[in-house]
């Protein structure tokens, strides 16, 4: 459940569908990127921003487009890497059947082939 932002490599360990996550949701607010809109507009966009005369509102510009295009749920739905947009209201019944659906779920890994020891 993807309430707010989802960034990076933090995103991809808590349970994304990159790691076999089961039920992956997201309220239409989420911001799921590979980093936050201001700090991948200083990087992506650093020269046109200091040659621009007021290099703040650039900033904000680049920001807010940024925003729009890429730290946003439905890209993510796009892709595949969400289950579904959900309304904020919907969003304890949506988590109850998920876990019911979840309850008998049994998840097996292939038997080991050899041990890794620690060097």
């Amino acid at each position: 459940m993807i309430t707010r932002k989802a960034y990076g490599g933090a995103y991809d360990v808590m349970s994304s569908k990159h790691i076999r996550g089961d039920f992956n949701v997201a309220w239409p607010t989420a911001e799921i990127a590979v980093m936050g809109p201001k700090g991948a507009v200083e990087i992506l966009f650093k020269k046109e921003i200091a040659e621009s005369a007021d290099p703040v509102a650039a900033t904000e510009e680049k920001v807010a487009e940024y925003s729009g295009k890429f730290a946003n749920p439905y890209v993510a739905a796009s892709r595949g890497f969400v289950d579904d947009i959900i309304d904020p209201r919907d969003t304890r019944p949506r988590l109850i059947n998920a876990l019911e659906s979840l309850q008998g779920k049994r998840d097996t890994n292939p038997p080991k082939k050899h041990g890794n020891i620690p060097l």
